[in-house]
């Protein structure tokens, strides 16, 4: 790492707790790789309304109206306001009985080979855990009850990623992004790193444009056939063969 980001961190951590620094770090993340990037997918049509249609992978007729995407903004808004509630829950139940913060705060910043390193382990412990988590919730036990609100918006919008229940905003939002770097003892740093790919992924993902490597393609045919697509890289369902491209079935309707 630099210099000068390494004088960054040493300021940070003579200044703030490292309770403070997760907290706000955390939420800084998600503001600028989250929110930012939905928004600026979401207002490509009024924007950039000859790109957004050339870009689009679902006909304009399709799209939610600005009514769904104001019911989309609160939902996600809540999701995220109990979200920090409960990481601040977390927070306060370590410093009360004395355990060690999730993630390390080594006074050096991570060599450049340790964040990409854990990162990709992380992006590997992610995907197992969210494939089979969302094969889970698509089980027809649960599914009604848990996450068959999130496929309320098919075709899918950038903001719409992390419209769920808050049971399902845990379990696939929270859980696989926050267990990897946690059960690697990674730096804090490492999981911002990481913290900001997932998001801007999940952002993209759910963007329903065909940019970034065919991300939007996979998930929204998911969105559209409902039993394909599951994991984030598509690593798990070429292992499970619930990748679109290796299902006959699938492959005849597109």
């Amino acid at each position: 790492m630099s210099v000068s980001l390494q004088t960054l961190w040493t300021n940070l951590l003579l200044r703030y707790s490292p309770a403070r620094i997760a907290f706000f770090g955390t939420n800084a993340i998600q503001f600028t790789c989250f929110w930012f990037a939905s928004a600026v997918y979401i207002s490509l049509p009024y924007l950039f309304p000859a790109f957004s249609a050339r870009h689009k992978l679902q006909k304009q007729e399709k799209q939610p109206t600005p009514a769904e995407i104001w019911h989309c903004f609160r939902v996600v808004f809540r999701n995220q306001v109990l979200s920090s509630a409960l990481q601040l829950g977390v927070i306060g139940f370590d410093l009360l009985t004395g355990r060690p913060p999730t993630h390390r705060f080594d006074p050096i910043l991570p060599s450049l080979t340790e964040v990409v390193r854990d990162v990709i382990l992380c992006i590997l412990i992610r995907e197992v855990m969210a494939y089979y988590i969302h094969r889970l919730v698509h089980h027809p036990s649960i599914y009604q009850t848990i996450h068959k609100p999130h496929h309320s918006f098919s075709p899918p919008i950038a903001l719409a990623a992390q419209y769920s229940t808050f049971r399902e905003h845990v379990l696939l939002g929270i859980i696989p992004i926050a267990s990897p770097p946690g059960i690697m003892k990674s730096h804090v740093v490492t999981f911002w790193v990481f913290l900001a790919m997932q998001l801007f992924e999940t952002s993209t993902m759910h963007s329903g444009y065909d940019f970034w490597a065919g991300f939007a393609k996979r998930h929204d045919l998911h969105h559209e056939k409902f039993n394909v697509c599951f994991g984030p890289t598509g690593l798990m369902d070429w292992i499970y063969n619930t990748e679109w491209k290796n299902r006959a079935d699938i492959k005849a309707d597109l």
